[in-house]
């Protein structure tokens, strides 16, 4: 092999090792900023650690929205099998209501409450937001029960 082919050689392997580098780098930066979805029945089955972020999708349960002092809520998640309780400080989405979709983005502290850093309501494709029907009601172009 002649010189130059070897420089070729070893230039063409170094560039192969800093690709897998960088592609290995990326994956694990990806793992980490990744936040999965759970639902109550995965956080009651023991899928979900203590302290590891992710989001908690569920319907809020009738009955059990609790206003605390400022702005602290306490509610429940459901999916119909099981129940998480979530505590959440801030302002709560317009949109949340019991029996209503949210999603909370949060983990679980050592008591098994999800403390919740965001909260997300859900709603169905029928949904327009409240000043597009503001608007279709003053020209007059609004129909009750759909668009």
């Amino acid at each position: 092999m002649t010189a130059k082919k070897k420089r070729r050689l070893a230039f063409a392997a170094a560039l192969v090792a800093a690709g897998g580098l960088v592609a290995a780098v990326i994956i694990w930066q990806l793992g980490q900023n990744t936040m999965y979805f759970r639902s109550p029945s995965d956080v009651a089955s023991g899928q979900v650690g203590k302290g590891v972020a992710f989001r908690l999708g569920g319907l809020v349960a009738n009955g059990s929205v609790h206003h605390g002092a400022g702005a602290d809520v306490r509610f429940t998640v459901t999916d119909g099998k099981s129940h998480v309780q979530v505590d959440y400080r801030g302002v709560l989405p317009a949109l949340f209501r019991e029996g209503q979709g949210v999603v909370a983005l949060g983990s679980l502290d050592s008591g098994g409450t999800f403390s919740a850093s965001e909260v997300l309501a859900k709603h169905d494709e029928k949904y327009m937001p409240p000043e597009v029907v503001d608007s279709l009601k003053r020209a007059g172009r609004w129909k009750e029960g759909g668009t």
